[in-house]
């Protein structure tokens, strides 16, 4: 059992930080930049926790923060409800029409292994190829290292994707967390999902500071995804990291009466 929890352990992290450092703050928000191989070995540990084309999430997410518990969010549950904002968003054949991730998120169609995990835009063929891919992984897995760590990784990657889907409710509904910053938007923190996320819980940070590789701003706030960043940096993996300044979090975003 020793093997199986450790291997879960290290699966959990791999699969957690591949959608956190990989998917969201490399991708979605390009917050740093790092050498391609190591974009890579994040990108593929999300990839494996069942996220999805690369390419499709970026642009959801983009769109997320652009149209912010608007009409046009992909996944608000102030306008669409829970369900819908858990996973009923991802149950759609095609982007809908303000979505075009030629247009927004074309950094990532220039990508040739991100095209082919886009399956051309067709939706459904490029969720089966997330779920054959990432099945393939474990029974890999099971044939050079037995049932525990094929166990332990799917169990891992059907956690992990479980979390961000979980941080879209929790996250955007007020009275579930505290909020900084006084963004336009629902966005909380709260401390339980950080944990669970790697620091992507300390949400209404993210909202009020979106192009920063840092989410835990102040002192209490754990963001091990941060963390992370930094000691990439130090090992020379990561040539450009972005971070909200204190003159910034205390000059140009404005805390709320509470915070204050």
């Amino acid at each position: 059992m020793l093997v199986f929890f450790l291997s879960f352990l290290l699966f959990y992290l791999w699969h957690g930080m591949g959608i956190t450092i990989g998917y969201h703050r490399l991708l979605a928000h390009r917050s740093f930049k790092c050498l391609k191989l190591a974009e890579y070995f994040w990108v593929l540990g999300g990839y494996l926790a069942f996220q999805g084309s690369p390419i499709w999430w970026a642009t959801i997410h983009r769109a997320h923060h652009r149209y912010s518990d608007t009409e046009l969010d992909p996944h608000s549950p102030r306008r669409r409800g829970i369900r819908y904002a858990y996973y009923g968003w991802m149950l759609q054949d095609g982007y809908a029409n303000h979505l075009d991730p030629s247009i927004q998120a074309k950094d990532l169609v220039r990508d040739p292994i991100y095209q082919f995990l886009e399956q051309d835009g067709d939706l459904k063929r490029a969720h089966f190829l997330t779920f054959a891919i990432s099945i393939a992984f474990r029974i890999f897995l099971l044939l050079c290292f037995g049932w525990e760590v094929a166990l332990a990784s799917l169990l891992a990657g059907l956690l992990v994707w479980q979390v961000p889907l979980l941080l879209n409710v929790v996250c955007h509904i007020p009275g579930l967390g505290y909020k900084t910053y006084a963004t336009t938007d629902d966005s909380v923190n709260v401390w339980w999902v950080a944990l669970l996320a790697m620091g992507e819980g300390w949400h209404n940070n993210h909202h009020a500071f979106p192009g920063s590789a840092r989410s835990g701003l102040l002192r209490h706030e754990v963001d091990l995804s941060w963390l992370t960043l930094c000691l990439m940096k130090k090992l020379g993996l990561v040539s450009r990291i972005n971070e909200a300044s204190l003159q910034t979090i205390v000059e140009d975003k404005p805390r709320t009466k509470e915070a204050a």
